[in-house]
């Protein structure tokens, strides 16, 4: 579980969807903050209007009380000053030194998709910890986590994903299951005389299943398709997707790869990313994971 939980609020029904999502990712001991970002002085109205600094200053802590009070968690508040949404929420996840950021899914979405609004995708790329995205109207059927799924490959990235995933799953006694999607080899494409389609594609359909099938403690299988739509396809079937990123950016910091990108906007579920380098608040403790993956009010 996260220890350091930053979650994105304006008010809205999504924010509240976040704020759910976020209390079923807190451990027990946790730190969860609430986070509004506001205009304040960078706004130009604010120099020609008195007063109008502290009535939204005044506004938005009243706001994060709300919603704290109606949401019943404990929680810390953020009013934070920037120029955007996303780029607020990523300054104050480094400044608290969150290890999970999590927002909610834009209100235009279709139903029951993760999608997101400019800027809260700008909250993504680049965050300096995982972010979980909550899927519209989390907040109306709130239940524990009974289904986490994971997409794996056996990379890095999908081994600490795997990793987060049963750690996620743990208080719940969740089910875990592993999907790896087999493609089209590359060199299908290429113009080199390569077997039957049908039987590389059976043969490596055969590998992944066996190779999935091994991972103790976790229901796994193997499809034929495109990594995005398959995954997003098997977002019905869980209650979380937990998914590694394959964006080479900074060491530690989320830079969405095509897969992570397309189910940003695509999953049928909640959505969970880890940066490149892995997030979670206790991958320090090695020994958790090696059978699977060897208050306040802060005013910016």
């Amino acid at each position: 579980m996260f220890e350091n939980v930053l979650v994105g609020v304006d008010g809205r029904s999504y924010g509240r969807d976040a704020i759910a999502l976020a209390a079923q990712l807190t451990a027990t001991d946790g730190r969860l903050t609430l986070a509004h970002v506001r205009a304040g002085e960078l706004h130009p109205l604010h120099a020609v209007t008195p007063g109008l600094l502290q009535e939204e200053h005044d506004s938005s802590v009243q706001l994060l009380e709300r919603e704290r009070a109606d949401m019943q968690v404990e929680a810390e508040l953020a009013s934070v000053v920037a120029a955007s949404p996303g780029a607020g929420l990523h300054r104050q996840a480094e400044e608290l030194g969150a290890d999970l950021l999590v927002v909610g899914s834009c209100a235009h979405s279709a139903f029951g998709r993760v999608m997101l609004g400019d800027d809260t995708r700008a909250a993504l790329n680049g965050a300096p910890c995982a972010v979980a995205v909550a899927a519209r109207d989390y907040n109306a059927h709130p239940r524990p986590l009974a289904r986490v799924g994971v997409a794996y490959n056996d990379s890095p990235e999908s081994r600490r994903a795997l990793a987060a995933a049963v750690e996620v799953a743990a208080p719940t006694r969740a089910t875990v299951t592993a999907l790896e999607v087999v493609s089209i080899p590359s060199y299908a494409y290429s113009g080199v005389v390569a077997p039957a389609m049908g039987d590389t594609i059976d043969a490596m359909l055969a590998e992944a299943n066996k190779r999935v099938g091994q991972l103790p403690g976790v229901e796994g299988r193997a499809v034929y398709g495109l990594p995005g739509e398959e995954l997003a396809a098997f977002g019905k079937d869980v209650d979380l997707l937990v998914v590694g990123s394959r964006g080479y950016g900074p060491v530690k910091r989320l830079v969405l790869g095509s897969t992570s990108d397309f189910l940003e906007r695509h999953a049928r579920c909640s959505l969970l990313v880890l940066p490149r380098a892995g997030a979670i608040a206790r991958e320090s403790q090695p020994e958790r994971h090696a059978a699977i993956a060897a208050g306040s009010v802060a005013s910016g």
